[in-house]
């Protein structure tokens, strides 16, 4: 019951279900965030259960309903009693060219990328300054540059990593705060064809997409890691990133 306990969000699939299973591997009782993936996230939550009963918990939550958050905090705190590290991995992603996005395409985006966050930041930074606590933020390679045709959510996540900067000043030295940038990690939900997919590994030096594993590992190091490192974001994007390419 000692074992150190890591909220996640977008817990259920892709990216957020690797490092669920990574890190409970690792030892870490764990809360398992979702919104809409009931039938994912109890499947996962049986999973690693079996395996160590009683050590994963859910909670679901819609993350653009800002107001919800603090109520959100309090059923995670309630899970297992304390918190030691914090995931903000949830993310819509979609595109929005400029000539037909919207304010309700603004509110979605900025909410999950960085609203939420920071507001989940605010109402668990308590609990995580009792246990020394980290704070990982999954921002994107796209958030300095722009990935055409998504300058919102590149917006939304240029926004993320100057909240992980800030709050590196701002808690410590008792919170740790990183992020993990992301590149071609699995592939988008919207269809690519073979050609876009071979113009994008044609921009990384690694000659591959990255695999979930590699985040997931990130993310591992970067909560137990060097209690000197903070305010700093991994760019984990096979080399990508490093040659100034900024359009997939």
């Amino acid at each position: 019951m000692s074992s150190p306990v890591v909220l996640i969000t977008g817990a259920a699939k892709r990216i957020g279900a690797q490092m669920s299973r990574h890190l409970h591997q690792s030892g870490y009782r764990l809360v398992l965030h979702y919104h809409s993936s009931d039938t994912a996230v109890l499947a996962l939550q049986q999973e690693l259960n079996s395996t160590r009963p009683h050590s994963v918990a859910i909670v679901r939550q819609d993350l653009t309903q800002l107001e919800q958050l603090p109520a959100m905090a309090d059923r995670v705190l309630g899970c297992f009693g304390r918190l030691d590290g914090l995931i903000n991995n949830a993310s819509s992603f979609y595109p929005t060219p400029l000539a037909s996005s919207t304010p309700a395409q603004w509110q979605d985006l900025m909410s999950t990328n960085a609203a939420a966050p920071y507001f989940l930041i605010q109402a668990l930074s308590p609990a995580l300054r009792q246990q020394n606590g980290a704070i990982i933020n999954m921002v994107d390679i796209h958030a300095e540059k722009g990935l055409q045709h998504h300058l919102l959510y590149s917006m939304a996540k240029n926004a993320l990593a100057t909240l992980t900067r800030g709050l590196a000043t701002e808690l410590a030295p008792h919170i740790r705060v990183n992020g993990i940038a992301p590149g071609a990690i699995i592939w988008p939900a919207h269809e690519l064809t073979a050609e876009q997919k071979q113009q994008v590994l044609a921009t990384i030096p690694m000659g591959r997409l990255g695999q979930a594993q590699e985040i997931a590992e990130t993310a591992a190091f970067l909560l137990a890691g060097p209690a000197y490192l903070t305010g700093q974001i991994i760019a984990l994007d096979g080399g990508r990133s490093s040659r100034g390419l900024s359009e997939a």
